[in-house]
């Protein structure tokens, strides 16, 4: 487990961009995750239909293109959401590409939030990569607002199999002692592993 350093990585810096490519001409069609298969929860999953485009998730941001991108929600009963993105590239090499700004923009997230709000406190962790297709990494952050009284956790993982990147992400009230870090890591690698 490693505290994150701010990456800032931009398309001008790697000096590629990411070509939309419609679903309609990604054979096989990946697939998303089941309700079930998300990390256990006191109450189950529900999980809403695939979605094109990109959901809302301030870590993440517009980072994938949403042309090429879908996205499916989850949630439970007491306050513990999901969301798991898939993007199809035009190329392995762009989908390489797009892992890395992803990572970039996770990495970064902790200190967007301090510099948006000064008075949250909190960490950011990098778990490691886990050895699954074209490979996943794991991240956590712990936010705790002082002023508004909230503390949340959330957990990221940014997947890629071929030309196709997938980014898982959980997120509840509470800490990082609460996170179900296994169960979140079997979720990411169900999750590479079913793209294809």
């Amino acid at each position: 487990m490693k505290l994150l350093r701010t990456a800032a990585l931009t398309t001008a810096a790697l000096g590629l961009t990411l070509t939309s490519m419609s679903w309609a001409t990604a054979a096989p069609v990946p697939k998303f995750l089941a309700a079930a298969e998300m990390p256990a929860a006191l109450t189950p999953w529900t999980a809403g239909p695939a979605t094109s485009g990109l959901p809302a998730d301030f870590c993440t941001g517009t980072t994938a293109p949403q042309g090429s991108s879908k996205h499916r929600l989850y949630a439970t009963e007491l306050d513990t959401n999901g969301r798991q993105t898939i993007t199809v590239a035009a190329s392995e090499a762009k989908a390489k590409v797009l892992v890395t700004r992803l990572r970039a923009a996770i990495e970064s997230c902790f200190d967007r939030m301090k510099q948006e709000n000064p008075n949250v406190d909190g960490e950011a962790l990098y778990y490691g990569e886990l050895p699954v297709e074209g490979g996943a990494h794991v991240y956590g952050i712990d936010s705790f607002d002082p002023v508004g009284g909230s503390n949340d956790v959330a957990l990221y993982s940014v997947g890629r199999d071929g030309r196709t990147v997938t980014v898982v992400a959980w997120g509840q009230l509470g800490d990082l002692d609460d996170a179900s870090l296994n169960g979140f890591q079997q979720a990411t690698r169900t999750a590479v592993t079913k793209l294809y």
